[in-house]
């Protein structure tokens, strides 16, 4: 009869967003996550100067 917020919160994220805009939004975060810390490598190394 009742439901916990958790439930509910996800009741409300699935109705909001299609799986294909969940699967797009964690791929992005994922591409973004390996380019800042290619980066942070990169300019490293840089900053080593090897």
């Amino acid at each position: 009869m009742f439901q916990t917020l958790e439930e509910q919160i996800r009741i409300d994220d699935q109705k909001a967003t299609t799986k294909q805009e969940r699967m797009m939004r964690w791929a992005f975060i994922v591409l973004l996550s390996i380019v800042l810390f290619g980066a942070l490598y990169i300019g490293i190394h840089l900053v080593e100067g090897s």
